[in-house]
């Protein structure tokens, strides 16, 4: 349900992808990036062949359609924690059986004027614990029928087993965000000023 969703996206709004071959073909891989519409998740999947499960706020599972997201193999997240230890080792489970998994370090939609939010460390503990890659990616442009300017960047495999958690989180923020400035990103809460 979740490739075609993004295949359907793709369809319409007809985005410019770049990186996808620092996308692995096999093995675990947390994918991480910013996040400011309701459709990145999707716009994410569709871009590789594999699983990728992805974490979601608890909410979504809550409502008549939160069906939708179990059957999809969506990880539940209470963003009410301070930590959220169910989620983590979902997540490091579907990365141990080689899958993907999907996470926004922001922890839900950006809507402000700062390029990113402060990140949680999810990703990180993810693929510390599963000794595995972080593939950093980076969404610009807007959501629009056949959009000319919505554009979705994969960097390089972020190898982080030998650094502390700290610097692990440092470099994934610092990646996230050249990435967004090369690309030109603009915030949502600029687009309509402009």
């Amino acid at each position: 349900m979740v490739k075609l969703g993004g295949y359907i996206l793709r369809w319409l709004t007809s985005p410019r992808r770049i990186g996808l071959e620092n996308i692995p073909t096999s093995g675990a891989a947390v994918l991480a990036g910013n996040h400011f519409n309701a459709a990145d998740p999707l716009l994410v999947a569709a871009c590789t062949h594999r699983y990728v499960g992805t974490l979601a706020k608890q909410e979504l599972f809550d409502g008549w359609y939160g069906f939708i997201f179990r059957a999809i193999g969506s990880i539940p997240v209470d963003f009410g924690r301070k930590r959220n230890s169910d989620a983590l080792h979902a997540a490091v489970a579907v990365l141990q059986g080689g899958h993907m998994v999907n996470v926004s370090p922001e922890a839900g939609r950006n809507f402000t004027a700062e390029l990113l939010l402060p990140f949680k460390g999810g990703a990180v503990a993810m693929a510390g614990r599963a000794n595995c890659p972080i593939i950093p990616y980076a969404i610009v442009g807007d959501y629009r029928f056949r959009s000319k300017t919505l554009q979705i960047r994969f960097g390089p495999p972020l190898d982080i087993s030998g650094l502390s958690f700290d610097a692990a989180q440092t470099l994934l923020r610092d990646t996230i965000t050249k990435m967004l400035i090369a690309d030109h990103y603009v915030p949502v809460a600029l687009r309509k000023r402009r």
